[in-house]
């Protein structure tokens, strides 16, 4: 991008009216929106829209940006980012609508990365932020704009929950210019000051309906307030309705208003079946076959542990099945979606936490196994196939008493779907949906294992390693017994003697013992011995070269003696008759009693 063309647009940001000051909002439509009566009306823009282009090169791009789309094999703008890139890249709030897998995500990103370009963030201030409703979603944003963000040289940072918040913040405070975020861990990030807001410029909602159905509002409210005011701001998502009118109305400004496609989102190269099954028996048996296919295939239910019983099922007969769904942990839900992407698993049983921002290609069927409630739900359930141009089919299996609510439901979504009474063994089920017989012989899906400590790691239970100098004692103590590392006793009795036993390492443990000792010792390792409440014990310690400690709590007769080699002493403490003596070769000894009858001391 020319110095011209830099200066030009700094020029055009510098001149954009204060939000908080300005009284301008965007007017409401004359013509209500002929999708839904549940819809808002869209904002008219007082400034003409930019026309649309017909190819990428077309737009005042970064060479970097542009070199990127080809090497990826994106040639033609998709409608969405034709008409909206002009607008958007001039620094124009924008207010877009388009199905899902109609090139939103390249739609805000490539303008963001290309106005972001050239500039670099202070630690802890990101330039352009993306509000996003999900991990997956956000993942997914992450995926798409990594390439273009590293060809200009800008630093992404992921921030969401489920995720280690400390990772996150160090991200943060290493530097990253855009920053993809779910609202409520950026919010718990900007509370705790390891994110300040105030240098964003550009500021992107993708799927803002979701969120605000999410109940995230709030907090999208709590963090648009906190960025610049005279930033830029868009607003992207498959569905608009009411509930972000008031969004529209605080935060943008004059925006441009594109709709590729009414919010039913019907596409040519979509098919919606409707297929009436009997009762819950013949619907299992009907899922089972679908599920068997040959391809892949996302089944949508209503509740995780419908998931995961479908999930156990469809194991159990041989369909490589996995569920994915809000009570996965992030990790889990990441290794998930992998396998299905690489076919390892081929029949993904998911709840609506896989219904947006989950990209798969060439998923060509989608299936209802519960009806959502929702037509938002429904469109973008689909919306997970004939993604790009692609084509693909939609099938809602419907009980007898959910008829009604299905008909509701897709006039709601504006969709005529073809409908067919079925059962498991009828031949149409297996020409819509490629059904079939499953296996019936029970598969397992493999789980990466992690790595495992190696044998010469640190023992936890004795806190010894070998050859170390001095031993950790980790986790409690425990009565009457002894415990010895490296597969070596170094525990043994004694009446107001010596005992001494050769170990790579040993703790030795006794209490309460009539008249008793514990004897640890260890020749190249560390170890630690206790005696407690003892009536005439002794704890005893020998090692070559190493550190040795002792300990006696309660004793009414106990001690503790070391002598080195050179002739130095160790306390013993607690001590009236009986003893022990610990002989360390080099080291020195020491010992302790708490809450004894009497102190003395000896060399």
């Amino acid at each position: 991008m020319s110095q011209g063309s830099q200066s030009s647009q700094r020029s055009q940001r510098s001149q954009k009216p204060d939000r908080r000051a300005s009284s301008s909002r965007p007017s409401a439509s004359s013509r209500p929106s002929a999708a839904s009566p549940s819809e808002f009306r869209l904002p008219e823009s007082t400034t003409p829209a930019l026309p649309a282009v017909e190819d990428f090169a077309g737009l005042d791009m970064p060479a970097g940006l542009l070199k990127t789309l080809t090497a990826q094999g994106v040639t033609t703008p998709f409608p969405i980012q034709a008409a909206t890139l002009p607008n958007s890249l001039a620094g124009r709030d924008l207010l877009g609508r388009g199905r899902t897998g109609s090139g939103k995500t390249l739609a805000f990103g490539l303008a963001l990365l290309a106005r972001t370009a050239g500039l670099r963030a202070e630690p802890k201030a990101p330039l352009a932020l993306v509000l996003v409703p999900t991990r997956e979603l956000a993942q997914q944003v992450t995926d798409a704009l990594t390439p273009y963000a590293t060809a200009v040289n800008l630093r992404l940072a992921t921030v969401v929950g489920g995720l280690s918040i400390t990772k996150q913040a160090g991200a943060l405070r290493r530097g990253a210019e855009v920053v993809v975020a779910t609202p409520g861990r950026l919010n718990d990030l900007v509370a705790q000051g390891d994110c300040v807001l105030g240098s964003v410029r550009i500021t992107v909602l993708d799927e803002a309906d979701q969120m605000t159905d999410m109940g995230f509002l709030p907090q999208i409210t709590k963090l648009i307030q906190q960025v610049r005011p005279d930033g830029q701001r868009m607003l992207f998502s498959a569905t608009l309705d009411r509930n972000i009118d008031r969004l529209v109305q605080r935060f943008l400004t004059d925006p441009v208003v594109h709709s590729v496609d009414p919010s039913a989102g019907a596409v040519t190269t979509m098919e919606h079946h409707v297929l009436h099954v009997q009762d819950e028996t013949d619907k299992k048996a009907v899922t089972a076959r679908i599920a068997a296919r040959d391809g892949r295939v996302i089944l949508f239910l209503d509740t995780k542990r419908s998931a995961d019983r479908l999930a156990k099922r469809l194991l159990a007969v041989g369909v490589r099945a996995a569920a994915l769904h809000g009570g996965r942990s992030q990790p889990q839900r990441n290794r998930t979606l992998e396998q299905f992407k690489n076919g390892q698993v081929t029949a993904l049983v998911a709840t609506n936490v896989a219904a947006r921002g989950i990209h798969v290609d060439d998923l060509d069927l989608v299936v209802n196994v519960d009806p959502p409630t929702d037509h938002k739900d429904y469109l973008h359930r689909g919306g997970r196939t004939a993604r790009a141009g692609g084509s693909g089919s939609v099938v809602t299996l419907v009980l007898p008493d959910q008829k009604r609510d299905v008909t509701r439901l897709m006039s709601d979504a504006g969709i005529r779907p073809r409908t067919a009474r079925v059962t498991s063994s009828d031949a149409e089920l297996a020409t819509i949906t490629g059904a079939r017989e499953p296996s019936g012989v029970a598969v397992t899906i493999e789980v990466p294992q992690p790595a495992t400590a190696t044998a010469s790691g640190l023992d936890r239970k004795t806190g010894a390693k070998a050859g170390t100098k001095t031993g950790r004692r980790s986790g409690p103590r425990r009565r009457n017994g002894a415990s010895a590392g490296a597969g070596a006793g170094a525990g043994a009795a004694a009446v107001g003697g010596t005992s001494a036993t050769s170990a790579s390492g040993g703790r030795g443990s006794a209490r309460r013992a009539g008249s008793g000792g514990a004897t640890g010792g260890a020749v190249g390792g560390g170890g630690r011995s206790s005696d407690r409440r003892s009536s005439g014990g002794a704890a005893t310690r020998a090692a070559s070269g190493k550190t040795v400690r002792g300990s006696g709590r309660r004793a009414a007769a106990g001690g503790a003696t070391g002598r080195g080699a050179t002739g130095n002493g160790a306390t013993a403490s607690g001590t009236t008759g009986g003893g022990a003596t610990g002989g360390a070769a080099g080291t020195g000894g020491r010992g302790s009693d708490r809450r004894g009858g009497r102190r003395t001391s000896a060399t």
